[in-house]
């Protein structure tokens, strides 16, 4: 067992049977309830509040005013006995909001590893946020969502219960999110939301070949510039690309959709497109 000491300011309320790791920081007016778990080297600044059955992993940073852990704003919640577990290495900013599970859905809030949860963003209850991703200022995501791998959804912009982002996918700001994100792809707006192409840019940033880049491109216009219906267009990419992780997640998407999937198409063409 380390014997880095845990540091709790002198003004800090924690409660008695709190766990709290070796190397927890807890600032001043920080609020700790009783069944919260820190793990080691987390950082709690000042005036945040950690409630409920709240576990949180090692290395993460939560900035002034961030609350997490709260009852889920659902008028079903009687006070159930539900939580929210964190991974490792996050990062929340202020005035950050995450609220744990209900009975009614999965019973936890589920957030990954190495996320960044910029100022004002949100997240409600019984979702699930994978790892790598990014919150903008102010985004906000309704109940039972799932966010997947290093997806960003951009300032201001509100996702709708029960919806599903895919992996690597960016929503740009102010956009209104009413059915699902394909991976790989870049949606912006509202009334309606728009297809813009695939990711490019962010997937050369997260090392993807030019090849796979090219692959993904291929897949995409057949399933969003095509004459075809969707089932067409899925039975032709199955049929033309190998199977692989990338052509696997689209389809797995697809069929796996409830709400639909976005695919208006902006009359704005990418011009990496081709």
């Amino acid at each position: 067992m380390s014997d880095r000491k845990i540091s709790v300011h002198s003004t800090a309320s924690v409660h008695p049977r709190a766990r709290l790791d070796p190397g927890v920081k807890i600032g001043p007016f920080a609020v700790v309830g009783e069944d919260v778990t820190i793990h080691e080297d987390t950082v709690i600044d000042a005036h945040v509040c950690l409630s409920g059955k709240t576990e949180i992993g090692k290395g993460c940073r939560f900035s002034p005013f961030s609350a997490i852990g709260g009852e889920p704003q659902d008028i079903s919640y009687k006070g159930e006995d539900t939580c929210v577990k964190i991974g490792e290495g996050n990062i929340f900013r202020e005035f950050m909001t995450v609220h744990r599970g209900t009975v009614s859905g999965r019973g936890e809030t589920v957030i990954g590893d190495g996320n960044y949860f910029m100022a004002y963003s949100h997240i409600a209850h019984d979702c699930i946020v994978g790892s790598n991703t990014v919150f903008l200022h102010g985004a906000t995501i309704g109940g039972h969502v799932v966010i997947e791998d290093f997806s960003t959804v951009g300032a201001l912009s509100g996702v709708h219960q029960f919806c599903r982002i895919g992996k690597y996918a960016f929503i740009g700001g102010s956009t209104v999110i009413t059915q699902d994100v394909l991976p790989f792809c870049r949606v912006a707006g509202a009334r309606p939301t728009l297809f813009y192409g695939l990711n490019a840019i962010g997937l050369r940033r997260h090392g993807f070949s030019r090849e796979r880049i090219k692959a993904l491109k291929e897949m995409f216009k057949i399933v969003f510039y095509s004459d075809l219906n969707s089932a067409q267009a899925l039975e032709r990419v199955e049929k033309e690309f190998p199977p692989g992780k990338d052509r696997d997640d689209i389809l797995r998407f697809f069929r796996e959709s409830r709400r639909g999937i976005v695919k208006k198409p902006s009359d704005k063409w990418d011009k990496n497109w081709e």
